[in-house]
């Protein structure tokens, strides 16, 4: 078997391990697990918020768990543990199935959304969001949806702190979509410091005033003020400020100097 063929099979036997335990354990708040290859067999660690529920008394269900990985998954040593989610309100998949089941059993949906934006705030997340699609009321489709805090969308910090989970409610009027994002804690001071230089970077512009203090300048004091701004210049400011001087000074010295600026740049 190819390392393709083989990255496939496990990601289509994850796949499946995740629906069955969905399916087995559906009130005990499961929400993701973990598979590890040791030389001893295969390590799997179950997380639920309600673990209690899929060990059972005494640890009875640990032992019928087993024997149904072993027939129905393959698995010639599985070792099986289940962790406690130490914080639900913080995990985007427990939230969002907490939702959809809500909305099954008729709730209503704006009274289930704002219950459980309140009980993530006050865990203590940074942010949260609640997206509800489908048939809310009436024929025609539409997107509802409820936030509170702080989140960001995109970028490096949105996919290490935001946790992100869709679900989907069955319904007589047809399927509600739930998607619910998580962000548990702001980014760090620095990395907002450095989206604030970043957006202060975009915002740059070279005006007219600028440019006739660069041209007016003696060329080692023009050469400074350019220095000053190097991280802002693009080639196109580059090549509007040789305009300038060529237009008004036409010094070799600052035209040269301007045409490697533009060459590096390019």
């Amino acid at each position: 078997m190819t390392l393709e063929r083989d990255f496939i099979k496990k990601g289509i036997n994850k796949n499946q391990l995740e629906d069955f335990f969905e399916r087995e354990y559906p009130r005990a708040g499961y929400t993701g697990c973990d598979i590890q290859r040791t030389p001893m067999g295969v390590k799997i660690t179950i997380y639920a918020d309600k673990p209690g529920l899929i060990i059972g008394r005494g640890g009875g269900r640990i032992n019928e768990i087993t024997q149904k990985l072993k027939e129905d998954f393959g698995f010639e040593d599985p070792q099986i543990d289940v962790q406690e989610i130490e914080k639900p309100e913080f995990d985007a998949n427990i939230m969002a199935k907490e939702i959809k089941n809500a909305i099954e059993n008729n709730a209503n949906y704006r009274r289930v959304a704002n219950g459980v934006l309140r009980s993530i705030m006050r865990r203590g997340a940074a942010g949260a969001e609640i997206s509800i699609s489908g048939k809310l009321s009436g024929a025609r489709g539409r997107t509802e949806r409820f936030q509170d805090g702080y989140m960001k969308s995109c970028g490096e910090p949105a996919k290490r702190l935001v946790d992100v989970a869709v679900k989907h409610a069955k319904t007589k009027p047809g399927t509600i979509g739930v998607k619910v994002k998580i962000m548990k804690e702001k980014p760090e001071e620095g990395m907002k410091e450095r989206e604030v230089e970043e957006e202060e970077k975009g915002s740059f512009e070279l005006t007219d005033e600028k440019l006739n203090g660069i041209v007016d300048s003696s060329i080692a004091g023009a050469k400074e003020k350019i220095e000053s701004m190097k991280g802002d210049l693009s080639s196109e400011n580059y090549k509007k400020i040789l305009d300038y001087e060529t237009d008004f000074k036409n010094r070799k010295g600052m035209i040269s100097y301007l045409e490697k600026k533009i060459g590096e740049e390019d």
